[in-house]
């Protein structure tokens, strides 16, 4: 089968750092469905593994964490999808991704693609839909009820890109909170505000004294999708006391958590591939969570991120992609379809 891999971890502009391969054909065992991959979406944690390290691998690594596809074959013990199901979803990253024609996916990492999407679009929403959902109502924990969140308010800071996106959307439509989101140019501006961010303001400037302009010195959740350790300070300045803070943004040195101490407010990380990596015996919610988030898809609640495409699936394209996500310019999700 077709697929792009590395062999040695290379700039982007490097022609070696991504390679068409062919690879043998996965069999599915256990709970493995074998799904045809028909498209493929981007996301900054492609970019973070494939960045430049001393490490060559003696076989090719396989990327790509944000697929939809079709079954084609089932491991004797699936039970909850059959041959020629339609699926998303982003999977395992202890595995090998979804750069390739063919991927072997545990089905408790999977669900039905929502019915109303194209299979590009539906290949732009599982990584981020997981981590947007994991994020607000797991780890924060938000109430999915309005009336409970009457009056409360949430920052998205980084909130154009993928995460941000399908979480103001969740924390508007499913929560019910007054949402805050950053973006610093027009057209990002005009993104998440099309998604249903009630107020914009703009990262590159003062969040604390933009806030205080409309009328919020504290929120009561912040979720930060960009540069934790630039923003932690001003974070804990806004949080409300008795608030919650989450990011999905690893740090490059410890965090001030004695800044939160007077406020008793708390922090948590989020990271989608924790389930799967540590097989948690609450493995097979991200399946739920995959289900949840096609039914307020296809119930027009929800709506894909998808902002491009492009077409084949090949390794040309997929450096084209990564050189564009690590320039830090990208709204909403890059998609690629099709094998040529």
């Amino acid at each position: 089968m077709k697929a792009v891999g590395l062999k040695r971890y290379l700039p982007i502009t490097d022609p070696d750092a991504l390679l068409d391969i062919e690879l043998p054909m996965p069999v599915a065992t256990g709970r493995d469905l074998l799904v045809q991959v028909q498209a493929i979406a981007v996301n900054p944690v492609d970019t973070k593994v494939r960045k430049p390290k001393d490490k060559v691998e003696s076989t090719p690594r396989v990327l790509g964490w944000d697929a939809a596809g079709v079954v084609v074959a089932t491991g004797p013990e699936c039970h909850l999808f059959e041959v020629g199901d339609a699926v998303y979803y982003a999977g395992d990253i202890t595995r090998p991704g979804c750069n390739a024609e063919y991927q072997l996916m545990d089905e408790r990492l999977v669900g039905r693609r929502p019915s109303t999407l194209s299979v590009e679009q539906a290949a732009a929403l599982p990584l981020t839909a997981i981590t947007a959902w994991e994020a607000l109502f797991d780890r924060l924990p938000i109430a999915r009820d309005p009336a409970v969140n009457a009056g409360k308010t949430i920052l998205i800071i980084g909130a154009a890109g993928g995460v941000g996106s399908i979480a103001i959307q969740l924390a508007r439509q499913v929560a019910g909170l007054t949402v805050i989101a950053t973006a610093s140019r027009p057209e990002s501006a005009l993104w998440v505000r099309e998604l249903g961010a009630q107020h914009v303001v703009d990262h590159r400037a003062s969040l604390a004294d933009q806030l205080a302009a409309l009328g919020f010195p504290w929120v009561d959740y912040i979720l930060c999708n960009n540069d934790t350790d630039a923003y932690f300070p001003v974070m804990a300045e806004l949080i409300k006391p008795q608030g919650h803070l989450c990011s999905i943004v690893e740090t490059a040195q410890p965090v001030n958590l004695d800044l939160l101490k007077s406020k008793s407010a708390s922090f948590v990380w989020e990271f989608m591939f924790t389930r799967a990596m540590y097989r948690t015996e609450d493995m097979q919610q991200q399946h739920a969570i995959l289900q949840e988030v096609a039914s307020l898809i296809d119930a027009g609640t929800l709506k894909s991120t998808l902002n491009q495409v492009m077409r084949p699936i090949n390794a040309a394209n997929l450096r084209a992609a990564h050189a564009q996500l690590e320039a830090g310019q990208t709204i909403g999700k890059l998609v690629l379809a099709d094998w040529a």
